[in-house]
């Protein structure tokens, strides 16, 4: 099953460590199968407290979005993220495909 990594950032709190991600983490998507859905884009908040933005990714499953999450190249590149703002992060499971064996 699919499984999909969604970042929240919640407050920039420094702007100089979020542009050292940003020349780091496409190196890290290297030899990883996934697909960047959602990249930082107009947002509402319909639940919740105010947040700067999200992201998310679609992997093949939830092994492969573990591999590159804490593949070495990420988590050189996530360091200056989590320097650089608020972040909330999670994957989770999605569903079967439809006509799907799974």
């Amino acid at each position: 099953m699919p499984a999909y990594v969604i970042f929240i950032r919640e407050k920039t709190t420094n702007i100089e460590e979020l542009n050292v991600y940003a020349s780091k983490a496409p190196s890290a998507l290297q030899g990883h199968l996934l697909k960047p859905l959602v990249m930082y884009g107009m947002h509402e908040v319909i639940e919740g407290p105010e947040v700067e933005g999200a992201a998310m990714l679609e992997f093949p499953d939830i092994e492969e979005a573990k591999s590159w999450y804490y593949s070495p190249a990420y988590q050189d590149a996530v360091k200056h993220r989590l320097k650089g703002g608020t972040y909330r992060g999670i994957i989770v499971e999605g569903l079967a495909k439809v006509g799907s064996a799974e």
